[in-house]
């Protein structure tokens, strides 16, 4: 209650007091301290994010909302309101790197959201051939017998029809999956294979999919924003994306077997608790979750 409280007051009364204090004493925008006072990065974004939309200033609450191509023109409008010199490129520059980080999270998150809404489609020709690429990566020497045939247990499917398993996660679930064998063959290889153990064994391809749940969640919620403006000072693209679900999969199969559950039946458990570790590292302004 009294947590509530007092942000209620900070918010609708102490902020606006500090903030003018601080301009008279140093003659400067919260803006322009933020931009003194941090690094490039995650910390400076947010802080910036924060700040604009925060603002009680219309123009400035706008500029968190900006598409891509508006952003120039945002970053003059918002220096013309804090009476800021167009000339001060360095200002200029760092709002604009800024605005387009907090722009491309929010076309990210449309442009993953999008993907995961498209259902896999047997009848669809491209589908169907990124399904079998993910066949051919992962078993390149052995050959599918039928496009529904129980084979596709053998890479971690409940069935002898993979796209009864893509419902929740759409094409998003398959294309994940065909990123990381892609670009990462051998590490999904070795992984497929440890996933078959005969005592620590778990169904390779229903626990990606659910990776990129998780991965999902984690875009959606904004929690993944430390990472990406660590990654990109621009705009994060689904390629930084698929990076983040590469890491997931190979971590979690570290953490599966360094944890040596009982059993699969404990699987949600054991999600669980690595999804909080995770939520846990990406709390760190300097965070960049990637394969090394």
């Amino acid at each position: 209650m009294f947590g509530y409280l007092w942000g209620f007051l900070y918010s609708n009364y102490f902020r606006f007091w500090l903030k003018w204090i601080l301009r008279l004493l140093t003659r400067k925008c919260e803006l322009q301290r933020i931009f003194d006072g941090s690094k490039e990065g995650a910390q400076r974004t947010l802080n910036i994010e924060h700040s604009l939309d925060s603002s009680k200033n219309k123009v400035l609450r706008n500029a968190v909302h900006v598409d891509e191509a508006e952003v120039e023109k945002c970053v003059r409008d918002v220096m013309k309101e804090k009476k800021i010199e167009q000339k001060n490129t360095g200002f200029k520059t760092n709002l604009h790197v800024c605005l387009l980080q907090i722009s491309g999270y929010k076309k990210l998150y449309l442009n993953v959201e999008s993907l995961r809404k498209v259902p896999y489609d047997s009848d669809n020709k491209e589908h169907e051939e990124q399904l079998i690429e993910l066949w051919n990566l992962l078993m390149p020497h052995e050959n599918l017998k039928a496009r529904i045939t129980k084979q596709w247990c053998d890479i971690g499917f409940q069935g002898d029809d993979p796209k009864t398993d893509f419902r929740g996660m759409g094409m998003l679930g398959l294309v994940n999956l065909v990123y990381f064998s892609k670009h990462y063959t051998n590490e999904a290889r070795q992984i497929l294979s440890r996933s078959n153990h005969p005592k620590l064994g778990y169904s390779y391809a229903i626990v990606g999919i659910n990776l990129t749940e998780m991965a999902y969640s984690l875009l959606k919620n904004g929690a993944l924003k430390s990472h990406l403006y660590n990654t990109i000072s621009g705009l994060p693209q689904m390629e930084h994306f698929h990076q983040f679900y590469c890491y997931l999969v190979y971590e979690f199969d570290k953490f599966w077997f360094e944890e040596e559950p009982e059993s699969i039946m404990h699987f949600n458990q054991y999600r669980e608790k690595f999804h909080e570790k995770i939520k846990g590292l990406l709390l760190d302004y300097d965070v960049i979750l990637t394969l090394k």
